[in-house]
């Protein structure tokens, strides 16, 4: 199956169970709605105690305002770690629920590519989306319950590596700032440091793609994380070429789809600037925020029913053909 069917597959077999894209959004942002408590808390902290402003502490990204709040909170040791207690559990606790929704979602789409057919091949009508739709609450349910507990140790696991990997590459930087000496070996260090975070970056989403697989590989087969990695592996070798293209491939569309969000958030923000007009931005910033959770949802579906065709066209190519003693292919 080229690239081009394994996306289109995906994406029908998203668009069949948009249900289970849409619960994945309200998880997703539901999670996200959690984390801000702790980081709202902690800005009017700052502001009470260290007389900071609270729409300068809320600016930007999560991630912006978490490092802002952290940095203001240093002098304050108490309620520093007070803040990075509350944040760690409402993250493990989000977590959690994702990787319990997750389990209803490849629960589906599972069942969702077993019974399509060729849809990538056939003209994209209503008919042959519904075809393909095989979400049901019960199925959804009891994918969640089926998955959860290796779901869980999976998901475990990865915030251990992100910990790792985080650290590790801030101690590197730190250190290594710290032993330059000089103002052209820091204007290299800072080189360095850059090309780190990009290490880093491209290190993560090698590791977020492994997860995926993970994912997949447990439900197919079954299995626990320790028997899945084996499989894994062997799906890995097999389909290399294939796997590399497809990512890649998705890669894009969601840097496109970053870009594409990027830019209608700043014509939204353009728009604050006109008399009156400028009232509509705040509507306006919600419904793009929802649109864009929605968007990635989609992308994210549409990956994993292409990761699951192909992983589970490794497993059909494999059952097809076994090798005889002799060295010749016979049917499985």
């Amino acid at each position: 199956m080229t690239l081009k069917h394994l996306l289109k597959r995906g994406a029908l077999l998203a668009a069949a169970n948009w249900q289970a894209v849409a619960i994945q959004f309200v998880a997703q942002t539901t999670f996200q709605v959690l984390l801000a408590v702790p980081i709202i808390g902690a800005a009017i902290l700052v502001a009470v105690v260290l007389g900071g402003d609270v729409a300068d502490l809320l600016q930007g990204t999560m991630r912006e305002m978490f490092t802002t709040i952290a940095s203001a909170l240093m002098s304050e040791p108490v309620a520093f770690v007070a803040f990075m207690v509350a944040f760690s559990l409402v993250l493990l606790g989000g977590s959690v629920l994702m990787f319990l929704v997750k389990g209803g979602t490849v629960e589906v789409l599972l069942a969702a590519h077993a019974g399509a057919g060729a849809i990538e091949r056939e003209p994209i009508t209503l008919d042959t989306l519904r075809g393909a739709g095989r979400f049901t609450l019960r199925r959804f349910t009891e994918g969640c319950a089926r998955l959860f507990r290796p779901y869980l140790m999976l998901g475990l696991v990865l915030m251990v590596v992100y910990a790792v990997s985080i650290g590790g590459c801030l101690i590197f930087v730190v250190y290594g700032y710290r032993l330059a000496s000089g103002r052209v070996l820091i204007v290299g260090w800072t080189f360095v440091a850059a090309m780190a975070v990009v290490v880093l970056v491209a290190w993560i989403t090698v590791v977020n793609l492994f997860y995926l697989l993970a994912q997949i590989a447990m439900a197919v087969e079954r299995v626990g994380l320790s028997a899945a990695v084996p499989a894994l592996a062997r799906f890995v070798r097999a389909e290399f070429r294939e796997l590399a293209g497809l990512f890649l491939l998705v890669l894009a569309l969601v840097v496109a789809a970053t870009l594409a969000s990027a830019l209608a958030w700043s014509g939204v923000g353009l728009i604050a600037f006109v008399p009156l007009v400028g009232l509509a931005v705040f509507p306006l910033q919600i419904a793009a925020l929802i649109l864009r959770g929605i968007v990635f949802e989609y992308l994210g579906a549409t990956a994993l029913g292409a990761y699951i065709t192909l992983y589970a066209g490794q497993g059909a190519r494999g059952a097809e053909a076994v090798k005889h003693p002799t060295g010749r292919v016979v049917p499985a």
